[in-house]
């Protein structure tokens, strides 16, 4: 004998209780959804899994700035992280329209915009969307950022340096580029120091408390990445 339809949909809200029940007693919510809710669902996480790693390969990228500062008896340099932020986001002017914008090697736009007192921001754009943003501080600190292989600097006088290529991974001592020599030691879990040498000794000090570095050194550019890799341009 065949169950009445007030008889199944009584027997489904009592399944439907059930599996509340137990989800509350679990410490779990659950929402219910039909299957074209289901498939909708998955098809949008999935458009937004892809729109993360569209834009040429900028997916989780970081933006940094940088604090710098010299010693008043032997002019060493010193350059520790700030803070850092991340993720695709809408390109959107934060501070007005841009300063300048410069084209980056790997295709990408530089929108960079004067936050006064000599602070600079610079946004990266990529296929329509701001996939990093870079900082300094105003306390003559330049920024650096690797972003997955491309090394970008931008300076405390708002300008911005990229390029790809002479990494090193540290811990060790490396030639950089400008005759500079980099004595990279490891100081924690994702904390680097770099020693930059010049003729006259240690000319500046990059460190990473978590977050890439970067400096201006005369006209050559560096960068130390939170993972010890580190590279110079001129």
């Amino acid at each position: 004998m065949s169950s009445s339809p007030a008889v199944r949909t009584a027997r489904r809200r009592t399944v439907r209780i059930a599996a509340a029940a137990l989800a509350a007693a679990a410490g779990l919510t659950l929402t219910a959804c039909s299957g074209a809710d289901a498939a909708d669902a998955k098809s949008a996480g999935h458009t937004n899994s892809a729109a993360g790693s569209t834009a040429s390969g900028w997916s989780g990228l970081q933006s940094a700035d940088g604090k710098e500062s010299f010693g008043a008896k032997t002019g060493t340099k010193s350059v520790a992280a700030g803070k850092q932020s991340g993720g695709a986001q809408p390109a959107k002017a934060r501070t007005g329209s841009p300063v300048r914008t410069r084209t980056l090697v790997d295709g990408s736009t530089a929108k960079i915009y004067d936050l006064g007192s000599q602070r600079y921001r610079a946004e990266i754009v990529s296929d329509g969307s701001v996939v990093a943003t870079m900082e300094t501080t105003g306390q003559d600190a330049d920024a650096g950022l690797d972003a997955n292989g491309m090394y970008v600097v931008l300076t405390m006088g708002g300008e911005i340096h990229s390029w790809m290529g002479g990494e090193h991974q540290g811990p060790g001592t490396f030639k950089l580029a400008g005759g500079w020599t980099a004595k990279v030691t490891k100081v924690g879990e994702l904390r680097y120091r770099a020693q930059i040498i010049g003729h006259d000794g240690v000319a500046a000090t990059l460190e990473t408390k978590g977050h890439d570095v970067g400096v201006d050194a005369n006209g050559v550019y560096i960068v130390l990445s939170a993972g010890g890799v580190i590279s110079a341009h001129k």
